[in-house]
């Protein structure tokens, strides 16, 4: 199921240490991009360049401060999560918590980094996430899943789409779930040495209906081909580049 990913990933292992210039490039576009993509997603506005100058610290004119912060918080979320992952410390709701409490940073500091106490639906999705009174006990149950039955059974890349759809279908925040989610999802790819991706907001309406798909049916296929596709195309440009 992941052979093809599996070559080219011990082809890119065969070439370290990379090239330090290639890599810090490589780096620099992806923040860019995936800030840009994991926002747009969800309603900012801001251009891909648009992005990267506010990344640069420029303020863009007709543009409200929350989008700014949307990026310079996501930026800050990837650095937290590149820093967990090089420490190589094990998944836990703290971890979580502390991503979330990133995204959230002074847009809404009352809901950063703290479970909802109140319910929740997900707009155009069928699926209706859990009771506000379930979300504490669903998210221990989520890392104790991970720690004592995915870690050893499941295949890295399958195990960080496992982490995106079970977190995204708990939807344990009042707001800041799904990038939070794709941050969870490359941080299962990263810490297993695959390259983090960057779904694109071109693939929202395939994205959105996977994870529809996997919680309201259960099969996750659809969301892990998305995945498999892109880590792929990422594998690509890494070994083209190298």
């Amino acid at each position: 199921m992941f052979e093809e990913i599996d070559q080219k990933k011990n082809k890119l292992d065969q070439k370290r240490p990379l090239p330090v210039h290639t890599l810090r490039s490589i780096r620099e576009h992806l923040i860019v991009n995936w800030t840009y993509h994991s926002n747009a997603i969800e309603g900012n506005t801001l251009t891909l360049s648009e992005t990267k100058v506010a990344l640069e610290g420029i303020t863009i004119g007709g543009k409200t401060i929350k989008e700014h912060l949307e990026v310079i918080n996501h930026k800050e979320a990837i650095l937290y999560v590149e820093d967990i992952v090089r420490r190589k410390e094990p998944l836990s709701e703290w971890q979580v918590k502390s991503i979330h409490r990133l995204i959230l940073k002074s847009i809404e500091d009352e809901h950063a980094g703290v479970y909802r106490n109140e319910n929740v639906i997900i707009s155009g999705a069928t699926h209706i996430p859990p009771d506000f009174t379930q979300v504490k006990g669903l998210m221990e149950d989520l890392i104790q899943q991970y720690e004592m039955h995915w870690l050893s059974n499941v295949h890295a890349v399958e195990r960080a789409c496992l982490l995106h759809i079970e977190f995204v279908k708990i939807h344990p925040f009042i707001d800041g779930n799904g990038r939070t989610a794709r941050l969870l999802l490359n941080f299962e790819l990263m810490q297993n040495g695959y390259p983090p991706i960057v779904i694109e907001k071109e693939d929202r309406a395939e994205y959105y209906t996977a994870l529809d798909v996997a919680h309201t049916t259960g099969d996750s296929s659809q969301f892990v081909g998305l995945v498999k596709r892109i880590l792929n195309h990422t594998f690509d440009l890494y070994l083209r580049l190298i």
